[in-house]
């Protein structure tokens, strides 16, 4: 699929399949991509991976998802054995697709669904808006119903083949050739044809490429039973034997136009909440998915600044540290004697526990930010003389970040402290073991 260089294209719309899509990705991607908390994630990392894609390659102007919903459709009403033998979707793709819509929500991107019909009919009726709104309308799924809204020149079908990255793009011609019927013909070739997957069965016998000459040649349900008498005598038999088969299978394929879902054409650019975005995928542990989003929005012409600014909740107020450089050990322990409990942190030459320890800085106070430098002299000079500093840190409790480093320089002076309480470090693993490292800097 070709790039396009820069910005939105004002023309076109993306309209796509969401059960489909997240339905496709659950079966591609293994179910064992689950976060620390033990959330399953492959058909949202599979479905976001699509949309990032395509997003990236069309740029559309417009975008709105369809979902299906669990009540019955009018097809269910119509024939109870519509998708009858069609197994419960798994409970780890249902939360799925329910994490789907809360992701799309957060990224700005409109949704839809309708009680009493399916995402096709709801994509139908929407891109006929579309079309109508004066987009040209790109439907994408996996579904090959939607085979029958390519119109051309406004409605082409990006179908997903397999996987999350396997797509092509159809218009008229394009159907054709994969089905040796124009669009507008579909229906009626897949009712002759069946569709095991919604439990319709066809004409026995009759398969695609017979289903495609019998409507080419004759145009239509009505224009093959006028003209049975042509066929061969088994053909013939097994037309007539499922006349009320093929009739209520060509009804029930058919998508309608006239969903009453309503979407304001003028309101379906992309208009994402930066914060939440970014949220939500370090809830699912997505750790490229929010550089990938900037990318797209970059590339569409959004512009993300004031969103980024705002969401970091910033108000422009620093706390700036109070530093007091202590010359001897006994300054040390006059200074922190009142202190509870030691908030410690090194400096070091290059790795932490493994280089030139140049010193340690000491909280005095958290309220004011009062902090003391005690220099390696410090430490050297207590060594050499009666150990006042080095009785003083192994007694203490002791608070700190990725403290196994500084406790392991201090081992060069005689000094392990034993009062160790709490390490922000170990606090984030606890919280997150997933994540490959945990800066300080990171976790502020």
């Amino acid at each position: 699929m070709a790039e396009r260089t820069h910005g939105a294209d004002e023309r076109t719309m993306l309209i796509l399949d969401g059960h489909s899509l997240t339905y496709r990705a659950f079966f591609s991607l293994p179910t064992d991509m689950v976060t620390v908390s033990g959330q399953v994630t492959n058909a949202v990392y599979g479905f976001l991976s699509m949309l990032m894609t395509i997003l990236k390659e069309r740029r559309p102007a417009g975008i709105i998802v369809a979902f299906d919903r669990s009540e019955p459709t009018f097809r269910h009403e119509a024939e109870p054995l519509y998708k009858a033998q069609r197994e419960a979707s798994p409970d780890i793709l249902r939360q799925q697709v329910g994490i789907v819509r809360e992701v799309l929500a957060a990224m700005g991107i409109a949704t839809a669904d309708l009680a009493g019909f399916e995402a096709d009919d709801v994509i139908a009726t929407l891109a006929d808006a579309a079309v109508d709104a004066g987009y040209k309308v790109i439907v994408v799924t996996g579904d090959r119903d939607s085979y029958q809204l390519v119109r051309d020149p406004d409605i082409r079908v990006l179908y997903n083949r397999r996987g999350v990255t396997d797509y092509a793009l159809y218009d008229e011609q394009g159907i054709i050739e994969r089905t040796g019927v124009t669009p507008s013909q579909y229906p009626a070739y897949a009712a002759l044809r069946g569709d095991p997957s919604d439990n319709l069965p066809g004409v026995p016998g009759v398969g695609e490429k017979t289903a495609a000459k019998l409507i080419t040649t004759y145009g239509g349900i009505d224009g093959i039973y006028a003209n049975v008498e042509a066929q061969t005598p088994k053909l013939q038999s097994a037309l007539r034997e499922n006349e009320d088969r093929v009739r209520r299978n060509e009804e029930l394929m058919t998508l309608r136009h006239d969903a009453p879902v309503e979407i304001d054409m003028s309101n379906v650019a992309i208009r994402p909440h930066i914060a939440e975005v970014r949220r939500l995928f370090d809830f699912l542990e997505f750790k490229t998915m929010s550089a990938r989003f900037n990318e797209v929005l970059k590339l569409m012409g959004v512009d993300v600044g004031s969103a980024d600014e705002s969401s970091t909740g910033s108000t422009g107020e620093f706390l700036v540290a109070e530093v007091e450089t202590v010359t001897t050990p006994d300054e040390v322990v006059q200074i922190l004697h009142d202190v509870p409990v030691l908030c410690l942190a090194g400096y070091w030459s290059g790795e932490p526990g493994r280089s030139a320890l140049y010193g340690v800085a000491a909280v005095v106070s958290q309220e004011s930010a009062h902090t003391i430098w005690i220099p390696r002299d410090v430490f050297e000079a207590d060594r050499l003389s009666s150990r006042k500093l080095g009785s003083f840190f192994e007694q203490r409790p002791l608070w700190g970040h990725d403290v196994k480093a500084l406790m392991r320089s201090l081992l060069v002076w005689d000094i392990d402290p034993q009062g160790l309480q709490f390490d922000t470090a170990i606090a984030a693993y606890l919280i997150d073991p997933g994540q490959n490292h945990y800066a300080l800097a990171d976790l502020v």
